[in-house]
């Protein structure tokens, strides 16, 4: 019985003494967002959490993950060095070489004696929107319907795509990170349930100047005067 009661007690006392200082036990931290990275020609990606690196290289051939040994200052940058698994990270833009999509890093990655090169990091805003493709996520702070497929384009000094309805185009400017459309001529297909109604609610927010943002997790915030917004993520 004695053996019993000692927890027990333990934990009164523990709960008691949280009580006399006003305070509970400690919340615990939120995991740290895990750092992303990839590259091309042979496709490979890299994962790095706090406890561990995870490479996934050869198409999926190859396959290394390691403890984390935690970063090593480096020129410009963190490096990671295992037996098995050498990281380097330099905080230089740094293109995917499938599309004009640019990352925050340049990072090296050497698993068992064979190196490789790619992007990580935070997503760049596009430097130019011409040859960009996107899809949309909301219109006016609702999610677009998912039977009804979207698309925004950018070529040359047009713009097309449609907003879950009809196709529409026209010219459109981008000045001081401010988009203008021109007059957006469309199809005049009428569509059932929630594609007409977020289709209008697009076309109104066009009918001003937006403003661009290009938030850390790919995706382009459209903002209109009246604060209604459009987010859109990037086709690859």
């Amino acid at each position: 019985m004695k053996m019993l009661l000692a927890p027990a007690l333990a934990a009164v006392a523990t709960l008691a003494g949280c009580a006399a200082t006003g305070t509970g036990p400690a919340t615990p931290a939120p995991p740290a967002e895990a750092y992303m990275a990839l590259g091309t020609e042979p496709g490979w990606t890299l994962e790095i959490t706090p406890a561990r690196l995870a490479y996934n290289g050869d198409y999926g051939a190859t396959r290394v993950a390691v403890a984390n040994p935690g970063a090593r200052p480096s020129f410009n940058g963190e490096r990671y060095v295992t037996d098995r698994l050498t990281v380097d990270v330099t905080h230089s833009a740094c293109s995917d070489g499938m599309s004009d999509r640019r990352y925050r890093d340049t990072v090296t990655v050497t698993a068992e004696g064979k190196t490789v090169k790619g992007c990580g990091g935070a997503i760049l805003p596009a430097a130019d929107l011409t040859g960009t493709r996107w899809t949309f996520v909301s219109i006016g702070g609702t999610p677009v319907v998912a039977d009804r497929p979207t698309e925004l384009a950018f070529e040359g000094e047009r713009m097309s795509g449609s907003a879950g309805c009809n196709r529409f185009g026209g010219s459109y400017a981008v000045e001081d990170g401010v988009l203008t459309a021109g007059q957006l001529a469309a199809t005049l297909m009428a569509c059932p349930g929630a594609g007409m109604a977020q289709e209008r609610a697009f076309f109104d927010l066009m009918k001003t100047p937006v403003r661009l943002n290009f938030p850390s997790d790919g995706t382009m915030v459209l903002t209109g005067e009246n604060g209604q917004t459009a987010v859109l993520k990037r086709v690859i």
